[in-house]
């Protein structure tokens, strides 16, 4: 097919009548050999500019998925015998990493004679670590970090605040753990809440997100993972040659690729009296570069071998290839195939017949019948400037879309630039807006340092990253009126590295659905030939979905490492709370025993301003309930009244009392106590 027969489908318009009303997973226990190691289980990574200190990096892996707060009394903690590593590859002509950091724990015990965790300014399982630091691609390494400092366990209030505990806060914990290395990177290791957000039940119940029947859950929501954050000055991390000021907000030579791992040692021995010994050379068990990659594109049978590759073995290995070329998520975006199965991805349908000509169902060809045509002719599918890296063969409809997305980066380079300025041809030069090709690895994360970060605070900034990038590009008068390079706001969002607030789950899911081809002018199905507005409900379909989960449970930091506190053992994420009192003594039979003088229960609880106490009265008595803070300290007196034999209630408004965990005493005329209860009140 020729250029001039491409042109018969002219596009008149661009997106004008579209709004922004697209604004309204990572691996979690991904592989089979993984889940039963969760310590060197490789849970998520991040990679994006600092959003208030521009000229670094920030760059997250996290660790240890699923952490209960309330999992005492071994709490979750880095394993020891385990390499954690963030590994970065700056320059697209050598294959392999550039850049090592490589973080190692140590544990110990401060005051083995007691079971619980933090007692009397003591830790047990007291964590430290070692980072070391190589900048030859990992023939050697140097020492940055000695005896860091690894935050506890945010078990509660009396191990941390209380002076039986610690006598501090957790934010000056987290502060206080929070080092500056000999090279100049600031650090910091310890747990914090998961910062994904995803409906685990509903994506894995055979694709129901959004849940036809039932309302979204974010399924990590009060789960704690073990983070390792590192800011990094771009200066480090440029290649050698780079310019120290990038010439265009897309400059190539400020490219990186980020993954993390971890490793252990081939061999472990055990014993019956000694911990165990371990030798042999080290193996990668666990990575992560792209989020989902192992979790929704690699089918189970072949996740352990994933997890073993590096993004660099992947380049002489195509046993995997075929899963981004033909993604089993799209045949349930597929209508003549799978599609009716799963509702909940409705709105998702890929372009079988865009522009009445190319077909990226798969198993078809998408743009291949172009190969070697003057049509590709200058482009990036064009074997005579990047080879056959993005059009290798037949039946690899998305070579053109996911592969780069996930495998190789984007160039800016036709077609991969927006429809505006391309007059209906999607092969045709267009608006700059993605650059982060780096062909020399498999699966990583992809970040040009240049593109500035988008302020948190900014009516503009989107957890869709990309693609709404690429609906402002494509909309917004401020920047569709020209093709030249211009900021959008959220090109620094993913698939350009990976922000916290992003919604990847979405993003990858509306990328399978075909949105990238869109963007660059490969409209949907019921685009009619030579109408003024591509807009078209396929279209609208796609930027609308949502999975009903989209955004954390908790709200990110301003400053590094960004996120969130762990949740607490004793917080609102410290399991279910019980409002209800046995009446183990009714009648005064129960198990023999006498029976008290008086019964209570309160409700509602949690409360907001006023909660109700209900008393059973036994024995006539005089009657108080005395209300104190979680470290013991007197607040208030609820009730304190005679009172004959029976039932009654009292109604306690709680004023000025301040959101918070108490205790409820009840106690008789002479003073003894004969119950306890805990009060919530929520923020």
């Amino acid at each position: 097919m020729t250029r001039n027969h491409i042109a018969k489908y002219l596009l008149a318009g661009a997106f004008a009548a579209l709004t922004a009303t697209a604004a309204l997973a990572s691996s979690h226990r991904e592989a089979p050999m993984i889940a039963d190691d969760p310590l060197a289980d490789n849970v998520d990574l991040y990679a994006f500019r600092s959003p208030d200190a521009s000229n670094t990096i920030t760059i997250i892996a996290t660790y240890v998925p699923l952490q209960l707060p309330q999992g005492g009394p071994n709490y979750y903690s880095f394993g020891e015998n385990i390499r954690y590593e963030i590994h970065i590859d700056n320059d697209a002509t050598k294959p392999g990493d550039e850049i090592v950091y490589r973080f190692t724990f140590n544990r110990t015990n401060e005051d083995p004679s007691t079971f619980f965790n933090i007692r009397l300014g003591k830790q047990n399982l007291k964590t430290t670590y070692t980072l070391e630091r190589s900048i030859d691609g990992g023939a050697s390494f140097q020492v940055i970090v000695q005896n860091g400092i690894v935050p506890p366990p945010n078990i509660g209030p009396r191990s941390i605040e209380s002076g039986a505990g610690l006598g501090t806060t957790y934010a000056n914990l987290m502060n206080n753990a929070i080092t500056t290395t000999t090279s100049g990177e600031k650090v910091f290791c310890g747990t914090t809440d998961d910062p994904f957000f995803v409906d685990l039940g509903g994506i894995f119940d055979l694709g129901d997100a959004p849940r036809q029947n039932g309302t979204p859950r974010d399924g990590l929501a009060c789960f704690n993972v073990s983070a390792i954050a590192i800011q990094v000055p771009i200066a480090t991390l440029l290649k050698t040659g780079a310019p120290a000021t990038p010439t265009t907000i897309l400059d190539p030579d400020y490219v990186i690729g980020v993954w993390a791992s971890a490793s252990r040692q081939q061999i472990r021995t055990l014993s019956a009296n000694a911990n165990p010994v371990y030798s042999g050379p080290w193996v990668q068990v666990s990575r992560l570069g792209m989020p989902l990659t192992n979790e929704a594109v690699i089918p189970v049978g072949q996740k352990d071998y994933w997890n073993a590759l590096t993004p660099y073995d992947e380049l002489s290995d195509n046993t995997l290839d075929g899963y981004f070329y033909n993604p089993e998520l799209a045949l349930y975006m597929d209508d003549d195939l799978f599609g009716g199965a799963v509702p909940a991805f409705s709105p998702l349908r890929i372009q079988r017949n865009a522009l009445q000509a190319f077909d990226f169902g798969n198993g078809k060809d998408g743009l291949y019948a172009l190969k070697g045509s003057p049509a590709v002719a200058g482009t990036a599918l064009d074997d005579a400037v990047f080879g056959t890296l993005l059009l290798p063969g037949p039946g690899q409809p998305r070579s053109v879309d996911l592969w780069p997305i996930f495998h190789t980066g984007v160039p800016n380079f036709p077609p991969y630039q927006l429809a505006t300025g391309k007059n209906g041809n999607p092969l045709a030069a267009g608006k700059p807006f993605i650059n982060n090709f780096l062909p020399n690895g498999g699966d990583m994360l992809r970040l040009n340092m240049a593109v500035p970060a988008t302020g948190r605070q900014d009516p503009a900034f989107s957890p869709l990253g990309i693609v709404q990038a690429a609906v402002l590009g494509l909309t917004d008068p401020a920047y569709n009126q020209s093709t030249a390079i211009q900021f959008i706001p959220n090109m620094d969002g993913f698939p350009n590295g990976r922000r916290l607030e992003d919604d990847v789950t979405r993003i990858e899911l509306q990328a399978v659905g075909g949105v990238a081809l869109a963007a660059i002018g490969l409209w949907y199905d019921d685009y009619t030939a030579g109408s003024p507005n591509p807009v078209t409900q396929d279209l609208l379909d796609v930027l609308t979905f949502t999975t009903g989960v989209e955004s954390n449970d908790v709200a990110f930091t301003a400053s590094f490492p960004y996120l969130a506190m762990p949740q607490s053992g004793t917080g609102a994420c410290g399991g279910s709370i019980v409002t209800a009192t046995s009446e183990v003594f009714q009648g005064g039979n129960g198990i023999g025993l006498s029976q008290k003088p008086v019964l209570m229960k309160n409700y509602p609880n949690p409360f907001s301003t006023q909660t109700t106490f209900e008393f059973k009265v036994n024995l006539p008595t005089n009657i108080s309930v005395r209300i104190f803070d979680m470290q013991g300290k007197y607040v208030a007196t609820a009730y304190n009244g005679f009172q004959q034999a029976g039932t009654f209630t009292y109604t306690w408004n709680t004023g000025d009392l301040r959101p918070g965990f108490y205790i409820a005493n009840l106690y008789d005329g002479n003073g003894s106590l004969l119950q306890s209860g805990k009060l919530v009140k929520p923020e």
